[in-house]
């Protein structure tokens, strides 16, 4: 049994391998919160890569636990849809009375005109103008930390990173930026689902949203001189000007939602796992070229977002199972990240890999994450900016990481780290 299965606690192991098969549902926030996943989905890669579960709080659904067989659903648009009148991207439906469409729960053409306006923010030539800024403003961040305290990475580094960076592609108010980081948060708990109350307080805060980002809408919808922000770009494309208000919101809450989750959990992911295993944090230190492998793996290991899901458009097979046409499809990105049929030594921590951009945090096919090399390059401008300052001094983690309840952001709410004098 992997290294990474036998940390997540024996009691879980015993769990995840004395449960009926047919009752694992992998689908509990529990799991993620508590880090117990792990021997839950080696047991159904191993035992039944493809596996109906009947019921829980999101309805009957397929998991798809391994490498190849999540390929060939997210390769495959023609068979799997990700359109949301069918339920969209996520393990929970889109909802009546608050239907959210974005172009990620959009099948082509729809999908394709869409996603190419939001495209040229992350052009090569824009993220070479970016990287400086990215560059300056990591600086000051890392040098207003306290040395010999113990402080929260998420809130101090993180967070405030990738919200900066957001408030920079929406051209979006500067002392306000931190509402980009709390809407994300809104738009992606699961926390409110089957409450009720939750819920209604959720689509409140999402319509606050809304209405702020309307606003800047209708000061950039006829601006003589165009920024090239994104939300300029979504009121002045031929495929967006003519959106309905929560179609709009949908966009924003999937550019919100993407510009913020990966990068903010990647970075916490990798000092998190630096720490885990401070052999490989020797090894980056004494090799700083070794970041350019390390971004890819840290985003590997950390799989931001655990899964994306698929409506079946017809009858067909998958890994010897029978799926039926509407039948709810879950690709765990997590776990075919971990799939040592693929990869190998899945379950060690290695930023030397010789591949290390065979992962699926990115997904494949035509919704391959569009923002990925913005993602890697804020990781890797950190790392770099990191190691210029304290080049012998690893960063520790000195207490337990606090992990958010969500089956599919796979996040962190904090991390007490320390920088040693």
């Amino acid at each position: 049994m992997s290294e990474t299965i036998t940390a997540a606690g024996s009691k879980s192991v015993a769990e995840a391998y004395e449960i009926p098969l047919d009752e694992i549902d992998v689908s509990d926030p529990e799991l993620f919160r508590t880090n117990s996943i792990w021997p839950y989905f080696e047991r159904l890669r191993n035992e039944d890569p493809v596996h109906y579960c009947k019921g829980g709080d999101y309805g009957p659904f397929w998991s798809v636990t391994k490498y190849k067989d999540i390929m060939h659903v997210d390769t495959n648009h023609a068979i799997y849809s990700s359109e949301a009148t069918l339920g969209g991207v996520a393990l929970r439906d889109q909802t009546e009375g608050f239907f959210l469409p974005m172009f990620i729960m959009m099948d082509p053409p729809k999908h394709d005109a869409q996603r190419k306006v939001v495209s040229p923010i992350v052009a090569p030539g824009n993220l070479a103008i970016l990287e400086g800024t990215i560059r300056e403003r990591a600086g000051k961040i890392l040098d207003s930390l306290p040395i010999n305290e113990t402080f929260d990475w998420v809130d101090r580094v993180s967070i405030e990173l990738t919200t900066q960076m957001l408030a920079t592609l929406f051209d979006f108010p500067w002392d306000e930026r931190r509402k980009l980081t709390h809407w994300s948060d809104v738009a992606s708990a699961g926390t409110s689902y089957g409450d009720e109350e939750a819920e209604k307080a959720r689509r409140a805060e999402l319509l606050e949203c809304a209405a702020y980002f309307t606003e800047l809408w209708n000061q950039r919808v006829n601006a003589t001189e165009p920024g090239s922000d994104l939300i300029t770009m979504l009121a002045q494309g031929e495929a967006t000007k003519n959106m309905e208000p929560m179609e709009y919101l949908g966009n924003i809450l999937l550019l919100i939602v993407g510009g913020n989750d990966t990068t903010r959990n990647s970075i916490t992911g990798g000092l998190l796992a630096l720490n885990e295993n401070p052999d490989q944090y020797k090894k980056l230190r004494d090799n700083p070229a070794l970041i350019t492998s390390m971004v890819p793996e840290i985003i590997r290991w950390q799989t931001p977002l655990s899964h994306m899901r698929r409506t079946a458009l017809q009858d067909t097979e998958l890994g010897g199972k029978q799926i039926m046409k509407g039948d709810k499809i879950v690709m765990w990105y997590v776990s075919g990240n971990r799939d040592e049929e693929a990869i190998e030594d899945a379950n060690r921590f290695i930023i030397d890999r010789p591949h290390p951009r065979q992962h699926l945090s990115f997904g494949f096919g035509i919704h391959r994450c569009v923002g990925n090399r913005l993602a890697e390059m804020q990781l890797r401008v950190v790392w770099e900016e990191i190691l210029k300052r304290w080049p012998d001094t690893p960063i520790e983690v000195v207490g337990e990481p606090e992990r958010i309840s969500s089956n599919l952001i796979k996040g962190y709410a904090s991390l007490p780290v320390r920088i040693p004098g």
